[in-house]
């Protein structure tokens, strides 16, 4: 892996990240281990096969009853039958059923100018209703979960590899869903990619700039045969990234965990170097895992004195939150969200962990996660009682008590959380995903026009 270095993480001013303890390291404490990743696979892949509309594929966004779908988990879960398979979650016959109805589902729905339209221009809108497929909302095209959607695509395509009828066809309209997104179009003339559009209004004023989740956006739209990004937009993206030294860890800043994570789920970054990883010498893994270790050491830190903060208990990212409220706690004046992008270390941050985002960092950095993960299961207890393995967040310093634990529990399961868990538990224990993914032509010619190279490539 030339030029790229794998060094320990740095000290820096926040201290050294601790020792794994001796008990993961015993062999037995191993095989419970294996067993327990494996049961929170299979708990968390179960969203997607209760959580989903037969008829047409689509993925409910979160549990609430009535809520719409969303394109992003339905992505999640077009990339996740092949786990289902591979792990024996759901018959290979059954997942190629639910693929293909997915596919052909979005192939066929109506695509145009018309308010209620499913998508445009290849794009689809961010939610859709359950049942009917059409817009939700008043919701924007989006561009980054169409994006999620087609890698999910994509991934479904090269893994039904067989040459029965229903396996073919999956192949053919992966290809041509993704061919048909025209990411020219949604650049609007500009540099970089916009967020989205909106048939009342246009496109949106916000770009996909500096480094976040847009990455494998980026990357499928330079590889299109069709209506592929100017090459130039991936070097205007890449110069507003920000290059920081956080928590002991110098590293490619982006504050939620989340977003040092989706673009991984699907393509593996190890020993592949773009021109701004060519000069800081690692690659974006290596940054995944600093940005891993900077989570860990801003709790250990824990400089807002948040309840329950520390080596084993972290995760800072997007999600569900006990907020909006003002409260006054233990004499300090707390300020509690809802759903926002929490992050690090720079905030916003009202004391909220997500598990299911620490899950999401095992191939980065086992060492640390493993020992998280063990809490949440066994001292926290977070999975008790859940269908679908973590519920999306907690708050220990929030006031009151659910179902007669302190602190505040989120109700619901969300789609977008509950697909990295099941993808990178994957990639961590077989490669699966990663392995699939460097079949895909389109990314390697995105990979490639972006300037990476070295490694797999």
């Amino acid at each position: 892996m030339a030029n790229v270095t794998q060094s320990p993480p740095t000290t820096g001013d926040c201290g050294a990240p601790p020792p794994v303890p001796a008990q993961v390291e015993t062999s037995s404490r191993k095989l419970t281990l294996a067993a327990e990743l494996a049961n929170l696979q299979h708990q968390s892949f179960n969203y997607f096969l209760h959580e989903t509309n037969p008829a047409n594929g689509l993925v409910i966004d979160k549990t609430e009853a009535n809520w719409p779908a969303s394109i992003a988990a339905t992505g999640l879960a077009l990339a996740s039958y092949p786990v289902a398979v591979e792990r024996g979650f759901m018959p290979r016959a059954a997942a190629v059923e639910r693929a293909l109805t997915t596919l052909r589902f979005f192939w066929n729905s109506p695509q145009g100018t018309e308010p209620s339209s499913t998508g445009y221009k290849g794009f689809y809108y961010h939610f859709l209703d359950m049942q009917t497929g059409r817009r939700a909302w008043q919701c924007e095209l989006s561009s980054v979960d169409t994006a999620f959607l087609l890698a999910g695509a994509l991934t479904a395509g090269t893994y039904f590899s067989a040459d029965a009828p229903d396996e073919t066809e999956i192949r053919g309209l992966a290809d041509a869903l993704y061919r048909r997104a025209d990411w020219r179009w949604a650049q609007d003339s500009g540099a970089t990619v916009t967020h989205g559009w909106k048939p009342e209004s246009g496109f949106l004023k916000y770009r996909w700039e500096g480094y976040d989740e847009a990455l494998l956006l980026y990357i499928l739209g330079l590889g299109s045969p069709t209506y592929p990004l100017s090459e130039s937009s991936y070097a205007a993206w890449a110069s507003t990234y920000k290059w920081e030294h956080c928590c002991g860890q110098d590293y490619l800043y982006a504050g939620p965990l989340f977003t040092h994570q989706l673009s991984h789920a699907w393509i593996d970054f190890r020993g592949i170097q773009d021109a701004f990883m060519r000069d800081k010498g690692i690659d974006y893994f290596e940054n995944s895992r600093r940005a891993t270790y900077a989570q860990q050491q801003y709790a250990i830190d824990n400089s807002l004195n948040f309840d329950g903060y520390g080596r084993h208990c972290w995760g800072i990212t997007a999600g569900d939150g006990p907020g909006p409220a003002t409260i006054k706690v233990n004499g300090i004046e707390r300020q509690f969200f809802n759903y926002v992008g929490r992050g690090v270390p720079y905030g916003p941050d009202d004391g909220t962990i997500a598990p299911w985002a620490v899950a999401a960092s095992l191939p980065f950095a086992p060492d640390i996660v493993l020992p998280a993960l063990d809490y949440f299961l066994h001292l926290a207890k977070l999975t008790e009682l859940n269908p679908y393995g973590f519920k999306a967040s907690f708050n220990l310093t929030y006031p009151g008590k659910t179902h007669n634990r302190p602190g505040w529990i989120s109700q619901w399961h969300y789609g977008i959380n509950q697909g990295p868990i099941v993808l990178m538990i994957e990639n961590y224990r077989s490669e699966l995903i990663w392995q699939l993914t460097r079949n895909i032509s389109y990314i390697a010619s995105g990979l490639r026009r972006a300037g990476f190279g070295g490694g797999w490539l």
